[in-house]
């Protein structure tokens, strides 16, 4: 349905005025049907990262880059995240209108800028396991994040690698690419890759 695929977001009260208005006779009921009939169902759209087009071209340079790596070189790797989990509850916003194996087509997604109520988690994750978790009550400045990577990154690694070399992999976020946080690293002995352009959360909402 053409009013359908114009825009994915509106609701069947919307669907069902633009319709009548279009010189179609039909009953709320009757256009809920017909939207149906044509695989549209009514689902909460996934949340992707608002990213320009500089962000998404580093993103693919780096996938690029490490499409060849193999499991031996991955199972070195300690990914760490930071993520804002949302703790309120029947803030859920619109539905989007969708067929089978949409949920990814970009006409389906609703871009995330803000969040509602939430807590921050830190965490870290290899193929090893994973390392605790770290609640965050401020924001992540510079100071904030060395504190994480003394007494939650190190302890992870540790855990997780013993006393073998490790890869530690971050992304581009303020905090992780400071000259103080990168001169942390190197004080620590600590090995890192290019960092990750800007990542899909670690943790699910």
């Amino acid at each position: 349905m053409r009013i359908v695929k114009q825009n994915r977001f509106k609701n069947l009260s919307e669907l069902h005025k633009e319709w009548t208005e279009a010189g179609v006779k039909a009953s709320r009921a009757t256009t809920h049907r017909r939207v149906k009939e044509f695989g549209y169902s009514c689902r909460i759209p996934l949340v992707k990262p608002l990213l320009n087009h500089r962000q998404r071209q580093r993103r693919l340079t780096w996938t690029k880059e490490k499409k060849n790596w193999t499991v031996a070189q991955w199972s070195k790797v300690l990914f760490s995240d930071e993520s804002k989990i949302c703790i309120s509850f029947g803030n859920q916003g619109p539905r989007v209108w969708r067929k089978g194996g949409e949920a990814h087509s970009p006409s389906c997604l609703k871009s995330s800028v803000k969040f509602p109520q939430s807590v921050m988690i830190c965490g870290a994750v290899s193929s090893a396991g994973v390392g605790p978790l770290c609640f965050l009550k401020t924001k992540v400045t510079a100071p904030v994040y060395q504190e994480i990577l003394e007494h939650f990154m190190l302890p992870s690694a540790d855990q997780l690698f013993e006393d073998a070399d490790f890869i530690f992999q971050q992304d581009l976020a303020p905090a992780h690419t400071v000259k103080s946080t990168k001169s942390w690293l190197n004080d620590h002995g600590v090995g890192q890759k290019e960092p990750l352009p800007s990542i899909e959360y670690m943790y699910s909402k």
